[in-house]
């Protein structure tokens, strides 16, 4: 298929098989884009992929993003499916905040969840750009409200999506004017039933409610879009106002 030819663009999605990233997916292709679906279980890829229509615009890879020949590998069979690649969004990570405590951390886990969720966005970049170059297209990271604020034992997520938002603006600095490089940060984002939260849950956000993926995949499609060529090199918080919340104990 050459979409260059026929000027459908191309999103190459990590994490994609589940939650934000499955979301982020669905919201690019309901935008006329050829998505590619990468995720660490090749499976949930698979089935994600199936969920969702028009098969002919849609690519499942299994990929490990921490692995630069599985990055490699992820990046060249997306371009000879689809011809080129317009966008990249960064989303895959190891989800798992809490750990042990800093003193009892063990270095493997620590640098498991730094070559994931760190090191794998910018192996993803890395071989992305030289297509991204040619289409003038846009990277869009996935960070967290945890790069900001943190809870108690959460040091290797915290440091990971910390980096994440550096190295947003790093690269933006780097691939200008050529490519757009910037970072959405969520808070809390519910993928499972809405029935699992509480009212509580929703009501100690300031807009009234849970965040959902479509309120990530909403943002990400405009700023991979020619609406936000302007902007470049920044992190946007989408939590539901709770990073601006003060909290006092009583």
């Amino acid at each position: 298929m050459g979409d260059k030819e026929n000027g459908m663009k191309v999103a190459l999605v990590t994490g994609a098989g589940r939650g934000i990233g499955y979301g982020i997916a669905k919201k690019l292709l309901s935008e006329g884009y050829a998505v590619v679906l990468a995720d660490i279980d090749g499976a949930s890829a698979d089935a994600a992929a199936d969920g969702l229509a028009a098969p002919e615009r849609l690519l499942a890879l299994q990929a490990d993003v921490s692995d630069e020949q599985s990055v490699l590998s992820m990046v060249e069979r997306s371009v000879a499916r689809f011809g080129l690649l317009d966008l990249l969004v960064n989303n895959a990570a190891l989800a798992g905040a809490h750990a042990a405590p800093v003193h009892e951390l063990p270095l493997e886990q620590w640098s498991r969840v730094i070559a994931t969720n760190l090191t794998g966005v910018f192996l993803c970049a890395k071989h992305a750009v030289p297509h991204l170059k040619k289409s003038r297209g846009s990277i869009v990271n996935i960070s967290s409200t945890r790069a900001l604020q943190s809870e108690a034992d959460t040091e290797a997520y915290s440091a990971s999506k910390g980096g994440v938002v550096a190295l947003t603006h790093a690269l933006a600095m780097s691939l200008g004017p050529e490519v757009r490089v910037n970072c959405v940060s969520p808070g809390w984002i519910h993928n499972g039933a809405e029935s699992e939260l509480s009212p509580a849950d929703h009501a100690q956000h300031p807009v009234g409610r849970v965040g959902r993926a479509d309120d990530i995949a909403e943002l990400v499609a405009c700023l991979a879009s020619t609406r936000a060529g302007f902007i470049t090199g920044q992190n946007f918080v989408v939590d539901g106002g709770m990073t601006r919340k003060m909290i006092y104990a009583d």
